[in-house]
């Protein structure tokens, strides 16, 4: 009998060959904020790979909501290339969505053209940069670029579209009381921080019709005392829920405050500090190398470990959910599908191997060879998303902590 793994499911008007679903890890591959030939090469070869779906990574609905300079920007002139990217896809038999939002404060004034803006103001140590608070009519303009940017999707020949509500990035930062400090419609109580999150919700669904997915990324908890936790992270589930979105990806952690909740393992310091731009970062360099486990502290990994918390949701909701969160063997993937999940999100296992879906169903293998050292994250914020084993002459200090942090993670899961 075939796995359920293999089986069609649905994703609102959407009908995906199988369960799989590369999930929207950073590609870093959108040179100059446009299309690149590896951005095409990358994502039709997880197509071919066998995924039901493939999602282009992380695109800035405007200039203002750029964090890098390899991130995608959403606008009429790249449609062409990307509806080249959608048409490849599709003759490998996959789906294509792609995901949009606005980092808010996370970016600088020369990858963004302005100051950083975001749901307060005051200093983001993460940048680090001075950011302002947004107005209410720039509050609704970036509502517009929402549904501005999905007509383009649409254009470019997408399935889907998932919005980003999670992680740290702008409407996660007017849903958080650590970002949200706020005193008019648009922050105090959990509702009126969730009435940025309803306008763009309400707007996408609009743009999306009656024959585009709408899938939405949101936290279960930001991963710190002072953001958001559980109980009102549920309470954001059901809004979406009855804004009726066609899925929720549930994750958590915060990109500026607890990054390896995100990811879970610990972050490559030498590989972030040797791929980094010393001109642009040297202040964080600097800071690597003086606290770096204190700055970004290593989170314990298991496969599957958002699971747990995912399950509560799901006892909760009726939306079809999709689990995103250290996929890595048939096993594990058959368990997440048994307790009720419509799909899974892979990435790492897909940076690895762009085949790991098809040697999977034909019993070639049962597990990926992702070690999860992190290295693809540790390089990704400077170079394109990369699996170490793919690069050649890597410094020996690299190659050590790889091998340091396989044997650890090994170790752990035992």
């Amino acid at each position: 009998m075939e796995s359920k793994i293999f089986t069609p499911c649905k994703i609102g008007p959407v009908t995906l060959r199988n369960r799989v679903i590369r999930s929207a890890a950073f590609e870093n591959m959108a040179y100059n904020n446009s299309p690149s030939q590896d951005l095409f090469d990358y994502h039709t070869a997880v197509a071919r790979g066998g995924v039901g779906m493939t999602t282009i990574a992380y695109a800035a609905v405007s200039r203002s909501g750029l964090s890098f300079n390899g991130q995608l920007w959403m606008r009429k002139e790249i449609v062409p290339e990307l509806k080249k990217l959608t048409d490849a896809i599709h003759a490998e038999g996959a789906k294509a969505s792609i995901q949009l939002g606005h980092c808010g404060n996370m970016t600088h004034r020369s990858t963004c053209g302005c100051t950083p803006v975001g749901a307060s103001g005051g200093l983001n140590l993460y940048s680090p940069t001075f950011a302002r608070a947004l107005k209410k009519d720039q509050i609704l303009s970036i509502v517009e670029d929402f549904g501005n940017a999905v007509q383009l999707a649409r254009e470019a020949g997408f399935d889907c579209v998932e919005i980003h509500a999670g992680h740290g990035y702008l409407i996660s930062q007017f849903l958080s009381p650590y970002t949200n400090r706020r005193k008019d419609e648009f922050g105090g109580s959990l509702d009126n921080r969730m009435r940025f999150m309803r306008l763009v919700i309400n707007k996408v669904m609009e743009v999306a019709g009656d024959d585009m997915g709408v899938i939405v990324k949101m936290n279960m908890h930001d991963g710190f005392k002072s953001g958001m936790q559980e109980p009102e992270c549920l309470e954001v589930a059901k809004e979406l829920q009855r804004l009726g979105v066609h899925a929720l990806v549930l994750s958590a952690g915060f990109v500026s405050k607890a990054p390896m909740e995100v990811m879970r393992g610990a972050m490559p310091l030498k590989t972030l500090a040797h791929y980094m731009d010393m001109k642009k970062f040297w202040w964080l360099k600097a800071g690597l190398g003086i606290a770096g486990r204190k700055l970004i502290p290593t989170v314990p990994y298991k496969e599957a470990y958002f699971l747990e918390d995912a399950k509560r949701f799901r006892d909760q909701l009726s939306v079809p959910l999709i689990y995103v969160g250290g996929m890595v063997s048939k096993e594990g993937m058959e368990k997440v599908l048994d307790e009720g999940f419509v799909a899974l999100q892979v990435a790492r296992a897909l940076v690895h191997d762009t085949d790991f879906v098809n040697k999977i169903r034909s019993g070639e293998c049962e597990r990926s060879g992702c070690g999860h050292s992190n290295y693809c994250i540790g390089r990704m914020y400077t170079l394109e998303m990369r699996c170490h084993h793919c690069v050649e002459n890597m410094p020996e200090k690299l190659r050590k902590e790889v091998d340091n942090a396989e044997k650890e993670i090994e170790k752990s899961v035992r």
